[in-house]
């Protein structure tokens, strides 16, 4: 099983970016997938979900309305769009699948964002 992170980067508050999640190993079209992010020195917080067909979103209140998270079942990749980024949005965003809610068994190793004021 691999999932593996990218785009991510530094960018000023009020700028874009989209990260991507290549996925393989599992049955990435039958799988929920999420971003979980941990900003420096805090907890994990969970970020977006994605329904197995890409119809199904759902968001933390922080992010609702600026992030976006969309997937590509044929090409077994997940993004997350990111608008009107903001300092606190700076984190190491993970990939992860969803298994019962809000557990997950597969992560990947984090790309890092980072929003400078």
């Amino acid at each position: 099983v691999q999932l593996v992170e990218s785009g991510g980067g530094l960018v000023q508050t009020g700028e874009s970016l989209m990260i991507s999640c290549a996925a393989s190993g599992f049955t990435f079209g039958m799988s929920v997938m999420t971003w979980v992010r941990q900003a420096p020195g805090k907890g994990l917080e969970w970020v977006s979900s994605v329904g197995i067909a890409g119809r199904e979103t759902y968001y933390a209140h922080s992010v609702r309305g600026r992030f976006t998270i969309s997937r590509d079942n044929t090409k077994n990749t997940m993004y997350l769009q990111m608008h009107s980024l903001k300092p606190e949005d700076t984190a190491l965003y993970y990939c992860t699948r969803s298994v019962l809610g809000l557990k997950f068994d597969y992560w990947g190793q984090g790309t890092q964002v980072t929003v400078s004021s």
